[in-house]
């Protein structure tokens, strides 16, 4: 369906290339006619093996609200995503970034 949000493409993958992201999606309502101005934007991410995230989490989620037009960014790791949930959000999520 696409973002309902202008996305700097070229921003996205300097963060992602900073942060040592190798894919980074949108999903949820960013990707739907539900997507009001004060809605967050869920982004799901796949960090290099071996990285250790631990409170660098709060600041990709900054820059990515900054690059984003300021709207709340929710970022979810895809390896803790509900096992119930899983599925439905890998499918319907837009890559907006893959390395390589």
């Amino acid at each position: 369906m696409g973002a309902r949000i202008f996305i700097d493409h070229e921003r996205v993958a300097a963060l992602c290339r900073r942060h040592h992201i190798r894919r980074l999606a949108l999903f949820g309502s960013v990707l739907t006619d539900d997507f009001r101005p004060d809605s967050d934007v869920d982004v799901l991410v796949d960090f290099e093996p071996g990285q250790v995230v631990g409170f660098r989490v709060f600041d990709i989620e900054d820059e990515l609200s900054q690059i984003l037009g300021g709207h709340r960014v929710d970022l979810v790791r895809e390896k803790y995503l509900n096992r119930r949930l899983r599925g439905r959000v890998i499918e319907s999520a837009e890559t907006q970034y893959a390395e390589g």
